[in-house]
């Protein structure tokens, strides 16, 4: 649960739910417009095919037990959160169901089909058997428009009581309407009955549900992708290694991992080093070497010998967890083109029932037979449901975000596909982004006369615990060369991006980090030359005692990827808070030119410089001196590897090495918004086209059953595109190409 304050300084909370027994979009609506008349509720949020409810309002205003009892009243259960797991099988039991009653549907729904076709082409001798075929109609429809049917009628009663009836009210007044002119014809003795136009009215909207849910269930399947942890695990008990059930263990238990297994959870490395695999969703080698004492994240797989680790976070607790759990937050929050189909599928349904009235009454008064006005007026009805514009956006929003998995990139919002579509600069961080994130010590420099065995040993304790890749490369050099030391650290304190302060259990402080820090804080830096490049400077009680000088390379395709989003037109910049050398080194490596690389940046600057940028922005950053410029930029990206504070702060996180992510994520974006925006305006036109046609002119209800339904199918087919699809990203042609904005060298 986050909270923010409001503009009369009160605490707003947010909460996540899961709904239970939601039907269609309508539903939806119906449950947010019930949670709207809450006191103290400000917003209340549905996203429909992963059925998560987002409220925000007062914390006293947001007690589960109120607001369940408010969507009990409509029908509906509210719950917690669900697991992957209990969303696949709900939505397994959501087709089965649907299944169940598509069979029964084209079982029933055939032979009324027939005898009305037989009605229709005269196949009859005689007026007498035509009645008698009309009544054998209305008999085989009765399962369908009683026990099948049932679900609508119960989903539209239940927006209707809220105030917000939808596509299954109409749904159900066009069912009931048709059944009941057919009754009265026959009634009247004629055989010119619409029990047919019911059926397939109730039948093609079974299908259309069915293949919308078959397109959530694949993007769910692209959530549950993320890490399947084993049922089973190695844990120490006792006096030795004993099998153990997966969420029986507890933090602080040790669990035993052999080569080319999977980490169950996240932990801490104990006794002796590992080599990882960090690219758990692609099968790619990513291996990174971690040192004991590193954190290592459940998912990763094992590349060397078996290791021992203590767990840090239990089942569904742990980072790939959070980031299931931060995209089911996120894709309940609506973003434009979602708000815009709200609103517009909210008044259509009334007005499609003013209209089919008003149609009703302007045939009697022209004189039209009785029996032809209500099948005017039902024609109306039958072609205004507004599923397909209740469908149009959520359902390209979660093809993109499973095809966007699939490829290693985690969108955790669907808006985020708005503005990533519409992005016009882009910037990088430089270690750990651009580059692999793990720099090795090129050169040691010894400055106060120390032996080179104490000076590493009090290096490898300055670093110990530390994620900046700078002080993990200095670690892993200093363990190298002097991996044996007796002290204990006390107290440690990372000042982000800048360096670190400790306290050592002999009284000692020693002081790592950069030369402009180690200045501030009193140390004479000037007793060594500046390299020019990385560097990382060791002081004890205020003595300057050492100087590594460390490199790093580009990762594999990054100069390919930023030259393609340079083609494409977007603005690059490269801001590091690393030496202007060691930048303008990097720069050269990817095809920066030298006014886009800024060094020396603090995260304050870096923050200053993207709100400076042409909009919206993007920033890519992996540690804590960069979560000022991912909250700060329209779009933040986390590389895999990032450090937790980052991967909290970002809105995309990539699931590979490297940079090729934003390309993939920026093309896949900008194909999601097309999808979205041609949904949207296909349902919207054939709505108000078709609804003006249905009132000007007499349209056969089964025709307009027929429109309606290939209406919502156009839909779910072009959303299906995104689904299906297992193109690359396309390289497009250049929009536009634009100077540097900034106006200013490094």
């Amino acid at each position: 649960m986050t909270s923010a304050p409001d503009s009369k300084s009160q605490r707003l909370d947010e909460k996540l739910y899961s709904v239970h027994g939601l039907w269609c979009t309508s539903c939806a609506l119906a449950v947010e417009a019930q949670l709207m008349r809450l006191r103290g509720v400000e917003s209340a949020s549905v996203h429909y095919p992963s059925a998560t409810l987002l409220v925000q309002g007062r914390p006293e205003a947001l007690d589960e037990s109120r607001m369940a009892a408010a969507v009990n009243r409509l029908g509906y259960r509210l719950g917690p959160p669900e697991a992957i797991g209990d969303a696949e099988a709900r939505l397994d039991a959501e087709s089965r169901y649907l299944t169940l009653r598509l069979l029964l549907a084209v079982a029933f729904g055939m032979w009324t089909m027939l005898a009305s076709l037989l009605i229709y082409a005269g196949a009859m001798p005689s007026s007498e058997l035509d009645l008698i075929m009309a009544w054998v109609s209305g008999a085989f429809s009765i399962p369908v428009v009683t026990y099948v049917a049932l679900p609508f009628y119960r989903a539209g009663w239940r927006t209707a009581r809220a105030r917000r009836p939808g596509m299954d009210a109409l749904v159900s007044l066009g069912t009931l309407t048709a059944v009941g002119v057919s009754l009265w014809l026959l009634v009247r003795g004629s055989a010119e009955v619409y029990f047919d136009t019911a059926v397939m009215l109730v039948a093609l909207l079974l299908v259309g549900r069915l293949v919308e849910t078959l397109c959530r269930h694949r993007g769910l399947r692209a959530l549950k992708a993320l890490h399947q942890p084993p049922g089973n695990v190695q844990r120490w008990e006792g006096a030795g290694w004993q099998p153990c059930a997966l969420e029986r263990v507890r933090v602080g238990d040790r669990l035993w991992v052999e080569r080319d297994e999977t980490l169950p959870l996240d932990g801490i490395l104990l006794d002796a080093e590992a080599l990882l695999d960090l690219s758990p969703l692609t099968g790619e080698s990513a291996p990174r070497r971690s040192l004991p004492g590193d954190a290592i994240a459940a998912g990763c797989r094992n590349f060397g010998a078996a290791l021992v680790l203590e767990v840090t976070a239990p089942v569904g607790q742990c980072r790939l967890d959070r980031l299931r759990e931060q995209m089911w937050w996120q894709q309940a929050r609506k973003g434009e083109l979602q708000r815009l189909a709200d609103r517009f599928a909210g008044w259509l349904s009334p007005l499609a029932a003013v209209l089919a009235l008003f149609t009703l009454a302007a045939a009697w008064i022209a004189g039209v037979p009785a029996e032809e006005a209500w099948v005017r007026a039902l024609s109306v009805l039958v072609v205004a449901c507004p599923c397909a514009v209740g469908l149009a956006i959520p359902l390209a929003g979660l093809a993109g975000s499973g095809q966007a998995l699939e490829r290693g990139v985690a969108i955790r919002d669907p808006s985020t596909f708005e503005v990533l579509a519409r992005i016009r600069s882009a910037a990088f961080d430089k270690t750990g982004t651009l580059t692999a994130g793990e720099p090795h010590v090129q050169a040691f420099k010894s400055i106060a006369g120390y032996g080179e065995a104490e000076l590493l040993s009090l290096a490898s304790l300055a670093a110990r615990g530390s994620e900046h890749p700078l002080a993990r490369a200095v670690r892993r050099y200093a363990r190298d060369a002097s991996p044996a030391h007796d002290l204990d650290v006390v107290e440690a304190e990372e000042v982000g991006g800048l360096g670190r302060r400790v306290l050592l259990g002999d009284g000692r402080q020693l002081l790592m980090g950069s030369r402009g820090w180690l200045a501030e804080q009193g140390v004479a830096t000037d007793r060594v030359d500046d390299s020019g490049g990385s560097e990382v400077l060791l002081a004890c009680d205020g003595l300057l005692l050492a100087r590594f000088t460390l490199g790093e390379e580009a990762l594999p395709g990054t100069a390919e990827t930023l030259a393609g989003l340079r083609r494409q037109g977007v603005t690059l910049a490269l801001i590091s808070g690393d030496r202007a050398q060691a930048v303008r080194n990097l720069g050269n490596q990817v095809g920066m030119r030298p006014e886009e690389c800024f060094a020396g940046r603090s995260p304050e600057a870096k923050a200053k410089l993207l709100a400076a940028m042409p909009q919206p922005s993007l920033y890519v950053g992996d540690g804590l001196n960069d979560v000022l410029g991912l909250a700060t930029a329209s779009v933040g990206v986390a590389p895999l590897g990032a450090s937790a504070t980052a991967q909290e702060g970002a809105s995309v996180a990539l699931l590979k090495p490297g940079v090729a992510g934003i390309e993939v994520a920026w093309h896949l974006a900008r194909l999601t918004r097309r999808v979205m925006r041609q949904n949207l305006i296909l349902s919207g036109v054939y709505n108000l086209l078709a609804l003006g046609l249905a009132v000007a002119m007499p349209i056969p209800p089964l025709v307009a059953v027929l429109a309606m339904v290939a209406s919502s199918l156009s839909v779910v087919a072009n959303s299906a595109r995104l689904a299906w699809s297992d193109d690359e990203a396309p390289r497009e042609r250049p929009v536009s190409t634009r100077s540097d904005p900034l106006g200013a060298a490094p």
